[in-house]
């Protein structure tokens, strides 16, 4: 891992995710690419007349303020130590971050993700569900401060179906960075249900051929995959959830249904996604 894109728009996810990063960015010795994505409305700027006389200052006073936010920012504890590339355009935020990954080559974007609505919030109408859904590079979407960031217990979920098997060894690669065990897991409803004899068989050859000993196997039966993923992930006390997402629907084909008033507010520890290789 060398790069690591934190779009950044000052809000308290924001630094959540930064910090997160910062500390993701020390251990594997990457850089951090801090992105800031100026929407102005086009009553105020038209980007394509930048540097016309009624655009200027207008333009200028918002690049300067954030400017001056990004100053600040990077005099914060966390980013000691650590090589920090700033970037401020005027573009919509969700084009913006992956024109960017793109064009800088990351391997890895962390977002911050507002809301209280636990997987719903990564899903539904947000720029960071967006990303999500067409980022080519993984995605850590991080909800709350974590004072003692780590990563020793991964969970991946899954059907363990084939055409999730490509993105695998991507999975495999990011949890050995942090010397992490990944528990594979496969929630059953009773709306998809499987036999769990079938479905250990199943994930054992998923695995074939990976070092065993940095896998645990599980099969866990709940009302909903949802929460079959947040009960287990309690249960285990797991850092991590990792999930893939096809870049088309995000994760909504994974998901059904929405969390019960009771989860509504549930802590959900950070998520990372992979997209499905073609």
């Amino acid at each position: 891992m060398k790069k690591i894109l934190v779009p950044i728009d000052f809000s308290e996810q924001a630094i959540y995710a930064a910090k997160v990063a910062a500390k993701i960015a020390k251990q594997t010795g990457s850089e951090l690419h801090l992105l800031h994505m100026l929407e102005l409305p086009t009553d105020i700027i038209d980007p394509s007349n930048y540097g016309n006389e009624s655009n200027s200052p207008t333009t200028l006073l918002y690049m300067k303020r954030a400017q001056e936010k990004f100053e600040k920012m990077t005099k914060r504890y966390f980013l000691k130590d650590i090589k920090v590339v700033k970037s401020v355009f005027f573009h919509e935020t969700f084009d913006g971050i992956i024109e960017e990954s793109t064009k800088q080559n990351v391997d890895l974007i962390v977002m911050g993700s507002k809301g209280v609505s636990g997987f719903n919030e990564i899903l539904v109408g947000s720029n960071t569900e967006k990303v999500v859904r067409r980022s080519k590079v993984p995605v850590l979407v991080i909800k709350n401060e974590i004072e003692n960031f780590k990563i020793e217990n991964l969970i991946f979920a899954s059907d363990f179906g084939p055409e999730n098997k490509k993105s695998f060894p991507k999975i495999v690669q990011f949890a050995k960075i942090f010397d992490a065990k990944i528990h594979l897991l496969k929630i059953n409803t009773v709306q998809k249900f499987e036999p769990t004899l079938k479905t250990h068989l199943k994930i054992k050859d998923y695995i074939k051929g990976y070092d065993e000993d940095i896998f645990t196997i599980n099969i866990h039966n709940d009302d909903s995959v949802k929460m079959g993923i947040l009960n287990f992930c309690d249960f285990i006390d797991a850092d991590m959830i990792a999930l893939n997402t096809d870049g088309y629907r995000g994760l909504m084909h994974f998901f059904s249904g929405s969390l019960s008033k009771d989860l509504a507010n549930h802590a959900i520890k950070p998520v990372i996604t992979f997209k499905l290789e073609e």
